[in-house]
């Protein structure tokens, strides 16, 4: 038998039995295929595999195109829903230039329905006042914004929600 003496496979270590086992019964084509190679790219996420989410993201711009930016922004948390099957609790603080989307949006109607979206699936947009009387805005000069959204300071309101848990994500 492969010329091992029996009484010395028999003190070799498992798995060493076990290989010669399955080199000896011509298995080892079969082992090779058995497990058919996963694509990363293609493969589905594993039922569970992003626990509930809390996250901020900071929202102050991304100059020198700030519609780039803004657009970018919106893909990525709609993004971050679908990954996490809607599992997750999204504020975005939006201060400094990041003011300037709600501007914008009251007359890019793609914006505007960017918004709407993620809105609807639960991402709660906050402005810094602080921000807003810099700018000489009022809620409603800007696309949506209910006296609701406006936090003091949106430096602050970022500290305050990772003091409750949420995890920050500057795009």
């Amino acid at each position: 038998m492969l010329g091992i003496a029996p009484v010395r496979l028999w003190k070799a270590p498992i798995m060493m039995r076990l290989l010669v086992l399955v080199l000896a019964l011509g298995l080892a084509p079969v082992l090779a295929f058995a497990a058919p190679a996963v694509d990363p790219m293609t493969a589905p996420v594993p039922s569970g595999y992003y626990a509930v989410q809390k996250v901020v993201y900071q929202n102050d711009s991304g100059g020198p195109d700030d519609h780039a930016y803004f657009e970018r922004l919106m893909r990525h948390l709609a993004a971050h829903i679908e990954a996490t099957d809607g599992k997750v609790e999204i504020g975005v603080v939006s201060f400094a230039s990041g003011v300037k989307l709600f501007q914008m949006a009251k007359t890019d109607a793609a914006l505007a329905a960017s918004l709407d979206k993620l809105r609807a699936k639960g991402v709660r947009f906050m402005l810094c006042r602080n921000t807003m009387k810099a700018m000489g805005l009022r809620p409603q000069d800007l696309y949506g914004v209910k006296d609701e959204d406006i936090v003091p300071s949106g430096v602050a309101e970022i500290a305050r929600l990772q003091g409750l848990g949420y995890v920050y994500i500057h795009p």
